[in-house]
């Protein structure tokens, strides 16, 4: 087998590469905005790599991608889908794979204890390949760290670059544009979008800054954005905002006038920027957050986690944000920053995924969106994404 070391030109959708002894590990967010966060932010959240990807071109029909993975586990603890590796072959799904090994972290849930070992590397096996030239593309999980060691092949690979004219599209945005609760990062609705709007013409390379619980407002996420190339780039805010009570009707315009501008100095001052409003969600749309989580076992038996909204509706009058009152005021703020930003657009969530679209396909966990969710939201997007095209 030929071993070939990760490099940067390997791999896609990463705003850093960290060399580490292992390889290089990818992170959403730079050394300098990481060292930023504060308070309960989960670090993970910002190095979990969604809509990273590793692509190549080869001849072989054997191939493994050496990882070193970061697991968390939590024994006796509601059931999550399980990382997965979504391989693409040509731009067909060819199989999703998991990677054991790493670093275990075990969580004792009746104690607190956190305990650490190592396992060794983790080791994606490809299942057979067809003979000849192919293009593979092996989405990493969207909540598994991984540090990205070598590929192992019967036949020399080689880099793929960007297609020549490809749409960059940056989007940041929640844990649904993260990819919770998809099968794969690769069916993450941004995923979907971009895959599909590919497949009608012009090629679109994502960099998907979706960062569960963490679309705040933040201006380090804002001054990311502003120094990454993007042809493109798309906001989906407010869920977040609401289930992390995190701003009041006072508070948001601010915060979110300085995000814009933050992202609109230098390079990006015409750049095409389409600012989403929330999804339909039943539990906060005309009640603020918090968001309160728990847990039961579902039809089945099976101990799943579920989330409430655990503020007041009477909060509302006093300035508490609801869905309903943060999309007028997020509309009224595009709308007027438009009449002298002709760049600068706005899109309803609800035309993504609305009330009907919840009684046919409820949130399985009241919050966040099923795969079936995820392919309509993605497909929809995908005609958003022709206007850019």
């Amino acid at each position: 087998m030929i071993r070939t070391p990760i490099t940067e030109e390997l791999i896609h959708g990463a705003v850093e590469l960290e060399r580490t002894v292992r390889g290089l590990l990818p992170h959403r967010l730079t050394a300098a905005s990481r060292a930023q966060l504060g308070g309960p932010v989960e670090p993970k959240v910002f190095s979990d790599p969604s809509g990273v990807r590793v692509r190549f071109r080869t001849a072989a029909t054997s191939v493994e991608l050496v990882t070193w993975p970061q697991k968390h586990l939590v024994p006796g603890g509601p059931v999550n889908h399980p990382p997965v590796y979504d391989i693409w072959c040509d731009g067909r799904l060819l199989a999703q794979s998991t990677a054991e090994g790493g670093t275990v972290i075990t969580e004792d849930p009746s104690t607190g204890e956190v305990s650490s070992r190592e396992e060794g590397p983790g080791v994606v096996v490809l299942p057979p390949l067809p003979a000849g030239q192919k293009t593979l593309e092996i989405w990493l999980p969207y909540q598994e760290r991984a540090e990205l060691v070598e590929i192992r092949s019967d036949a020399e690979v080689h880099p793929v670059p960007a297609a020549p004219g490809a749409l960059r599209w940056v989007h940041h945005g929640s844990s649904i544009s993260h990819g919770y609760d998809a099968v794969g990062a690769g069916h993450a609705w941004p995923a979907v979008a971009a895959r599909t709007a590919t497949a009608q013409g012009r090629p679109v390379e994502l960099t998907n800054l979706g960062f569960a619980g963490n679309a705040m407002l933040d201006p380090f996420a804002a001054r990311t954005i502003r120094e990454l190339d993007a042809d493109l780039i798309t906001l989906k805010l407010g869920i977040n905002v609401v289930n992390g009570d995190s701003h009041t009707l006072r508070s948001f315009a601010p915060a979110l006038h300085g995000f814009l501008d933050t992202i609109r100095e230098s390079r990006h001052r015409r750049t095409p920027l389409l600012v989403i409003s929330p999804l339909w969600c039943g539990i906060h749309e005309t009640t603020p957050g918090p968001v309160e989580a728990y847990e039961k076992h579902d039809d089945a038996g099976t101990l799943r986690r579920y989330f409430r909204a655990a503020g007041d509706p009477a909060g509302a009058a006093a300035g508490r944000l609801t869905l309903q009152t943060l999309r007028a005021e997020l509309e009224r703020i595009i709308t007027q920053r438009a009449e002298t930003d002709p760049h600068l657009h706005g899109l309803s969530g609800l035309a993504l995924y609305g009330a009907q679209d919840a009684e046919a396909l409820p949130l399985p966990d009241d919050l966040h969106p099923g795969h079936e969710t995820h392919q309509l939201i993605g497909e929809r997007f995908a005609e958003q994404l022709r206007a850019y095209l």
